[in-house]
């Protein structure tokens, strides 16, 4: 739990104690002789645990309905508005041209269209020139970047049901399409 000699945190004795197989009135004893400074937290802590938690299959009444519509209805007019999706908007030539531009092979565009790529693992440097490239704002970009609709032309014969697939990392798409070390290098830095 800690290192040799130190008294365990409160936190270490409580999270020690929740795992207990049979967090029960022996545990809870030997606890409190172990531990009395946490007295207190681990009483209400074995009583959290030994509370039981009544299951209501009952219809939701047409007033606690009421308040929940309301309170969602808030929520929706506090989210943002979807704009256009700025990777529908082009066509294969202007793919083709943001390609130049980035200088990446098409391949590695196609993975950022199709959202295979995490966003997470893009350079901000690289996003900022993406979208200037698609011309659309670095927002507008990072708002869309959800998973990809399927596309209905990359159709073909399959064994299982198409899917988007899991996203990977910007470099492991960089090294699949080739792309040499020193401009990978360059690609992947975040500084202008």
């Amino acid at each position: 739990m800690s290192p040799a000699g130190e008294r365990p945190s409160r936190e270490a004795v409580l999270d020690a104690f929740a795992v207990e197989s049979e967090p029960d009135r022996s545990t809870l004893e030997r606890y409190l002789r172990l531990y009395p400074e946490y007295a207190a937290e681990l009483v209400d802590l074995s009583r959290e645990l030994r509370r039981e938690i009544p299951e209501d299959d009952a219809p939701l009444s047409a007033a606690d309905q009421a308040l929940i519509d309301a309170a969602w209805s808030q929520h929706a007019k506090a989210l943002p508005a979807a704009g256009p999706d700025p990777f529908a908007a082009l066509t294969a030539d202007d793919w083709r041209a943001v390609a130049r531009q980035l200088d990446v092979p098409r391949q590695v565009i196609t993975a950022l269209r199709e959202r295979r790529v995490s966003l997470l693992s893009i350079p901000q440097r690289f996003l900022k020139n993406l979208a200037e490239a698609m011309r659309c704002s670095l927002t507008q970009l990072q708002m869309s970047w959800g998973p990809a609709p399927l596309i209905a032309a990359r159709s073909y014969k399959a064994d299982g049901k198409p899917n988007a697939g899991d996203q990977v990392t910007f470099e492991k798409v960089l090294i699949d399409a080739g792309v040499s070390d020193e401009r990978r290098a360059e690609l992947l830095t975040e500084a202008e």
